[in-house]
């Protein structure tokens, strides 16, 4: 049985990675709303309800025109190909983290931000369901569920409150609140001060993701 893009990244998230192989898999979308491309070391997933023979074809296009095979997937002619192909759009290519759950309770002050009105939680649902919002002193932490189910942090530190050391305790408050599973994140290629902070709170990197929503 081939695998699902759940298996894969439940896989990934345990540090068992596809074969760096040079290869391309295609499935298709665990739900309607996700559709990408997430780029692991030497191997691509595509995962998409287009039509796989479209997508192999148009990434041997890329290879004749002189694209590198690793590269295809996360060539931009492919990743514009693929919106306007599915009719969605994407906004950046992240930097894709995994963080292992940890015991105990979370060692920042965390209340919990109820209702379904809250700006972070609008906010977020348009990427993640069963969305939760914490509010810290200077920091807000938002867990909810995204690509295949995955349990994915986002943080946001106010800027009278950077430089300590919140955004790590935030992350690293996420993978007390995982519940035994692994947390992931998907942080800008260029944000730097996220990237250090997440791995700073343990988080490693995977690989790096391209998401297509609907407009």
């Amino acid at each position: 049985m081939a695998e699902s893009l759940r298996d894969i990244l439940e896989a990934a998230g345990r540090g068992f990675f596809p074969v760096a192989d040079g290869g391309i898999t295609v499935v298709p979308q665990h739900g309607e709303r996700d559709a990408g491309v997430i780029a692991f070391t030497a191997h691509s997933v595509v995962f998409t309800d287009e039509e796989e023979g479209w997508v192999r074809g148009t990434l041997e296009a890329l290879e004749a025109l002189g694209c590198d095979p690793l590269a295809a997937a996360m060539n931009s002619r492919f990743l514009s190909a693929l919106g306007e192909r599915a009719g969605r759009t994407n906004d950046t290519i992240d930097v894709l983290l995994t963080g292992a759950p940890l015991p105990g309770r979370p060692e920042v002050a965390l209340e919990e931000v109820a209702g379904p009105g809250h700006p972070r939680v609008v906010a977020a649902g348009r990427r993640r369901g069963g969305v939760r919002v914490w509010a810290a002193d200077g920091g807000v932490l938002v867990l909810g569920r995204g690509v295949a189910g995955r349990l994915e942090v986002a943080v946001e530190v106010a800027e009278g409150a950077r430089h300590r050391g919140l955004g790590r305790r935030l992350a690293t408050a996420a993978r007390r609140l995982a519940g035994g599973e692994p947390v992931w994140a998907q942080i800008a290629a260029g944000n730097a001060r996220s990237l250090r902070a997440f791995q700073a709170a343990g988080y490693r990197p995977v690989g790096s993701e391209a998401l297509f929503l609907r407009p």
